[in-house]
């Protein structure tokens, strides 16, 4: 008889995300993980004492998954704020179960959006529309906080409805969004206190 493969917390992750990908996080469970694992359940519950602890394991891989997601911004995006902006929509649509375990499961450890934009995870998102806009780092949050806003308002419209998705249109909007924060991060940039 073969020895049995070892099911690894890798391994375990990764079955657990297949499946919040596929029918939410709340299917996440012990019995729902080991049959995508094709084993019992003893070894997901051997790697995490909870099936809590496992979907903020997941809830993180998806977050990381996201971040890689958002930079990569394919030509002829010429403004990558904007192409940002475009890919965080698409992300709500194409992974909309994602979308909702990231955005709308309350298991973000962020408690306001000023911890949001202060996470480590966002740290290479800005710093990349720093340079690309040449804005120093607290103006970039700032520029960033209002088309994340703006487009969050849209991905969650399109995450949780069957509407259509109209890419022109949503570009056209982003687009003066992103020149309102962008003039408006450079005003205050260059007003003095009286």
């Amino acid at each position: 008889m073969p020895p049995r493969s070892k099911i690894t917390r890798d391994m375990v992750v990764e079955a657990a995300f297949a499946l919040a990908r596929r029918q939410g996080v709340e299917q996440v469970n012990a019995r729902a993980v080991a049959q995508e694992l094709g084993c019992s359940t003893q070894p997901v519950m051997y790697h995490f004492a909870t099936i809590q602890e496992l979907k903020q394991t997941v809830h993180e891989k998806a977050d990381a998954y996201h971040t890689q997601y958002l930079l990569t911004v394919h030509p002829p995006q010429g403004n990558l704020l904007l192409g940002i902006g475009l890919n965080y929509i698409r992300f709500a649509i194409r992974e909309p179960h994602l979308f909702r375990l990231l955005f709308q499961s309350g298991m973000a450890r962020q408690t306001s959006l000023l911890e949001m934009i202060e996470a480590p995870e966002l740290t290479p998102v800005l710093s990349a529309m720093a340079k690309a806009m040449a804005l120093s780092l607290s103006q970039a949050k700032e520029v960033f906080l209002t088309i994340a806003l703006f487009a969050h308002g849209y991905a969650s419209i399109l995450a949780n409805n069957h509407l259509a998705y109209d890419e022109a249109l949503i570009t056209a909007h982003l687009e003066r969004a992103y020149r309102g924060a962008r003039l408006a991060a450079a005003e205050d940039h260059h007003e003095k206190p009286i």
